[in-house]
């Protein structure tokens, strides 16, 4: 067994830090507002300013640690030290995952296969309410799974275009349809990124979500359809949006619960493309059921790296059962790898080849005395999903022969395509870990608990407002995790609910994220037009944000307390 346990990294220049979240002139107040610097840096550069997201990053890090070490009194060693932290954790496994996940993908892309599954989707059913489910939702909740980070919106606005949508309203469904996936989104990363930073168990977190995005996920389908096609649609095509949505909604809620964080949006999305296949073959005379031949136009290319595409020529294709069948199996690989690793016995193996270690140098105990979790690197290297993901590659890569060369090349064009994100994530994270060692995320928490009751309905709303800004859930559970756990425990209400409100709320501000919108704008090739997108979804971001606040504030009461495991 692989394990580093409590490793003991000491140095006689870096004194121990004990924190204080009171530590700006004794008060709370002044020690919150001050803490809230970071944040607000990072919100007007992207916000206000357009900065780009990594140099709006760094300079939210650059602002966290002047406060730690001013501000909080926090040594500079130790806060160089927390930052390192957060940033490797943010390599490892958080990018890991992301990397190999979509070096997948790109593969499919390089091959040609991805262009069989996206016409294979055009052919299941030639009315346009039906596609908008299939791709968007289900197809997209799939991408999610694998990539996130705007793959879904960029892909499926691409296909909806070449199956003759608008390309406005492919923007809109692809959008509003990348909602209820994205907590286990590029496979459980917003949701382990959550457990980790909160220091919260992974599956009492992953549960309680589990718990709120699957009521998003049945209303979804039909708001899809009713952007598509009016009351017309809702009319017409209820039926294959409501089963999808109920469908998913238990895929989701059953994954992530008793089965695989990991697998969670994986599992539901093909369930509810299956259940909507089934409905179309018992009710083939159905309006939303009209199918057309297995034959389409020649390819329209989508690149993870741009989301742009250029059609092809007119000339018919036809893809054999074989082309098919190839074209799924990368995610039948996929499933099966992960569902292998959670098979009794075997999980127990893998998940004990560890890495544990105590952070060398980051000395800090809590305001009580007893040293931080915040000092603790763990990483799981066998099981975490980048492995797994790099596992399900290699057989992918022997699938669809794709020679050990070539599979490498992509993954390093996977690299370079996200050295960006790479740049933004690895900087949100340590900026995260800077404001939790050094108590900043406390006092913020603390202030935030005197809201009381209130604090249930508007935790999601932080958590909206926050993938809003950033672009990420992941981002976003990485900034306030560790807060809404501080703030449950000030209001005395379950830290759990709070810390996954901050993930579930946190969906619903991805459609109007700049990244995002700007994503969806040039796929579609309507650069510049991010404000008309803007829009045309907010009314159905606040709307849903309203319903699931409600909820989650019921959730802390009697009245919907029993859903809460």
């Amino acid at each position: 067994m692989a394990e580093w346990s409590a490793l003991s990294f000491s140095s006689s220049t870096l004194a121990a830090y004990q924190q204080d979240p009171q530590a700006v002139g004794g008060s709370l107040l002044l020690s919150a507002l001050l803490s809230a610097l970071p944040l607000v840096t990072v919100f007007v550069l992207l916000g206000g300013f357009r900065l780009k997201a990594q140099w709006a990053a760094l300079a939210g890090l650059a602002v966290a640690l002047v406060v730690a070490v001013a501000g909080f009194g926090m040594p500079v060693g130790q806060s160089l030290l927390a930052a390192s932290h957060g940033a490797v954790f943010g390599l490892f496994p958080i990018l890991w995952i992301v990397v190999n996940a979509l070096w997948v993908y790109n593969m499919t892309v390089a091959t040609g296969h991805f262009d069989v599954l996206r016409r294979s989707f055009g052919s299941l059913s030639s009315d346009t309410r039906t596609q908008a489910i299939l791709v968007a939702f289900c197809f997209g909740g799939l991408l999610e799974a694998l990539a996130g980070f705007g793959a879904p919106v960029a892909i499926t606005s691409v296909m909806l275009m070449a199956l003759g949508f608008r390309p406005i309203k492919a923007a809109v469904v692809a959008l509003v349809a990348n909602t209820a996936p994205v907590a286990f989104g590029a496979m459980g990363v917003p949701v382990i990124t959550l457990a980790r930073v909160s220091g919260l168990p992974l599956d009492q977190v992953a549960s309680v979500v589990g718990r709120q995005t699957p009521l998003l996920a049945v209303f979804v389908p039909l708001i899809l359809v009713f952007i598509v096609d009016g009351r017309r649609g809702l009319r017409e095509a209820w039926a294959p949006a409501l089963v999808c949505g109920v469908v998913f909604a238990i895929g989701q809620f059953a994954t992530s619960n008793f089965v695989s964080v990991e697998l969670t949006d994986i599992v539901a999305s093909f369930l509810g493309a299956i259940a909507i296949v089934l409905m179309a073959r018992l009710r083939p005379n159905a309006v939303w059921a009209a199918r057309e031949p297995a034959t389409a136009r020649a390819s329209v290319g989508a690149s993870a790296g741009t989301g742009g595409g250029d059609a092809a020529d007119d000339a018919p294709v036809h893809d054999s059962p074989a082309d098919i069948r190839r074209a799924y199996a990368p995610y039948v690989v996929i499933v099966a790898v992960f569902a292998l690793a959670q098979v009794p016995g075997l999980k127990g193996v893998i998940d004990s080849l560890k890495i544990a270690f105590s952070w060398p140098g980051l000395d800090v105990v809590d305001a009580a005395g007893k040293p931080s979790s915040t000092t603790m690197f763990s990483l799981t290297w066998l099981s975490t999903a980048g492995t797994l993901m790099v596992l399900a590659g290699i057989l992918v890569a022997l699938l669809l022969r794709v020679g050990a060369g070539r599979a490498a090349a992509t993954w390093w064009r996977t690299v370079v395509e996200l050295r960006w994100a790479i740049l933004t994530v690895t900087s949100v994270l340590a900026l995260a870990y800077v404001m939790n060692a050094s108590a900043q995320t406390t006092a913020i928490g603390l202030l935030i608990a005197g809201a009381g009751g209130a604090l249930a309905f508007l935790s999601p709303v932080l958590g909206w407002f926050a993938v809003a800004v950033t672009g990420s859930d992941t981002s976003a559970n990485a900034l306030f995790g560790s807060l809404q756990v501080t703030a449950a425990n000030g209001a005395g209400l379950p830290p759990d609910l709070l810390a996954a409100a901050n993930s579930s709320g946190g969906v619903l501000g991805k459609m109007l994220s700049p990244q995002n919108l700007t994503i969806a704008a040039v796929a579609v090739k309507m650069e510049g037009e991010e404000g008309t997108l803007l829009r045309k979804v907010i009314g159905w971001s606040l709307g849903m944000l309203v319903v699931l606040s409600g909820i989650i504030a019921l959730q802390a009461t009697p009245v919907l307390g029993w859903m809460l495991p």
